[in-house]
């Protein structure tokens, strides 16, 4: 007998690892992944979530071991101080985070929400989705959408590149614009993202590692070019806004670059700055630092981690469900084992006592039903103490009990082996001389 799937996960993510950890981890895709997963001894069920920020694989097994053996495989070439690696519950839980946007770079945003339903999709499609990962990512969505319907977790603006964009529309009309990232790291990528959500019509990521920018570019729905810093000079003048933040010791961008600009709000989020000051003073140019938004995020990022501990709340409470289910369904296959292993005996042996007893003389058709209320009676009794012990073993985390359970009451336990000539061997090779081998001989006796 099988017991019920246990899950085991692995994360790479941008608490822990670098982009290119992430990338490494992930780089063949949710159905390949899954694929090469589901062809892992031992593993049933397999999920994989992909984005920007993360990499993670779910696998689920009847023995944890075969799980950890199996996400070996995932991000073999990542070091091991960027892996996260996740039992059964802290799968669950990891889920439930990263849905309600508690584990995102940007507290609470809500695209992960989509991206975890796309996952699940592809996932399916691979044939990796089965009842446990079912109910997993299912309860996790749930949760990700209560915490933004009963919580402020995702209102506001918290990272500067969300914050920029903000603050451009309060000074231009986006409508149709032409935006220009300069940087593409996590702020650009942020910038770009929240970009995306307006009504801007082109974006440009310029960066000094155009495949870096490129990989920007790819991240969004509206129509987005990648180029170097060295186009800079070409690409600026056409732009409505600029929103820099590079890494780079020394501004990327001068007055000179700004020369031909009409009507152009440039943001620099960088530190230090991407933008000489000097470029405020060329006429239509608006030119806002730093130190104009982290006020604004400051005060949202308060109030977020506030709404933050009301989505843990939920967490817990929602957590707390699906591992009671879980309980219930372990005990319950013992349960079902124990009871359709007793039930097999229970007819068998009904059926050699009425044989016998009709050679005796015959039976009514109330004397057979009485013979079988007796053997259905005397499994209930039989059954009963059993089975609230399994129910209370889970209810305590008590595996172990219910292993054994399990292990006890194996669909082929009463199945005995064939002896010389076909016949079978029902008394247990143990059994002392002279005991009967089924109730239908004590009834001859």
């Amino acid at each position: 007998m099988k017991e019920t799937g246990a899950v085991s996960g692995v994360s790479v993510a941008h608490s822990r690892a670098t982009v290119d950890e992430i990338e490494a981890a992930g780089g063949d895709g949710v159905r390949a992944t899954v694929s090469d997963l589901l062809a892992r001894d031992g593993v049933e069920e397999a999920f994989a979530l992909q984005t920007c920020n993360r990499s993670e694989a779910y696998v689920v097994t009847d023995r944890t071991v075969d799980g950890t053996v199996a996400l070996e495989s995932f991000a073999p070439d990542v070091r091991g101080g960027a892996v996260r690696r996740l039992d059964h519950e802290e799968s669950l839980e990891h889920l439930m985070r990263v849905a309600s946007g508690l584990e995102s770079l940007v507290l609470g945003e809500d695209q992960i929400i989509g991206q975890l339903r796309e996952a699940h999709e592809e996932s399916k499609s691979a044939g990796g989705i089965g009842p446990v990962l079912k109910d997993a990512v299912t309860k996790a969505l749930h949760v990700g959408e209560r915490a933004r319907n009963e919580t402020s977790i995702n209102e506001g603006v918290v990272s500067l590149g969300s914050a920029a964009v903000r603050l451009a529309a309060t000074e231009i009309d986006l409508t149709d614009g032409s935006a220009v990232v300069i940087g593409a790291g996590q702020m650009g990528m942020l910038a770009a993202r929240t970009l995306d959500d307006t009504a801007v019509s082109e974006i440009v990521v310029a960066n000094r590692t155009v495949p870096n920018a490129e990989f920007v570019a790819e991240e969004v729905d509206t129509p987005a070019e990648a180029v170097p810093l060295a186009d800079l000079r070409a690409v600026l003048p056409d732009a409505d806004l600029v929103i820099a933040a590079t890494g780079s010791p020394d501004p990327v961008v001068g007055p000179d670059h700004l020369a031909d600009a009409d009507r152009l709000v440039c943001i620099d989020i960088a530190q230090p700055r991407d933008v000489d000051p000097a470029a405020a003073d060329r006429p239509g140019v608006t030119l806002y630092d730093i130190d104009a938004l982290e006020d604004v995020t400051r005060r949202t990022r308060e109030s977020r981690e506030e709404e933050a501990r009301r989505v843990e709340s939920i967490i817990d409470e929602e957590l707390d469900r699906i591992l009671q289910a879980y309980k219930r369904k372990r005990a319950d296959d013992a349960i079902s084992a124990m009871y359709a292993g007793a039930d097999r005996v229970k007819a068998r042996e009904v059926d050699r006592a009425v044989s016998k007893l009709e050679a005796q003389g015959g039976l009514t058709d109330d004397q057979r039903e009485t013979v079988a209320d007796m053997a259905d009676a005397l499994v209930g009794q039989l059954l009963a103490a059993p089975t609230r012990s399994l129910r209370d073993a889970a209810g305590e985390d008590d595996w172990e009990t219910i292993r054994t359970a399990l292990r006890l009451f194996d669909p082929e336990f009463d199945m005995p082996p064939k002896g010389p000539g076909g016949a079978s061997d029902d008394a247990p090779a143990n059994a002392p001389a002279g005991a009967p081998d089924s109730v239908a001989e004590e009834l001859d006796d």
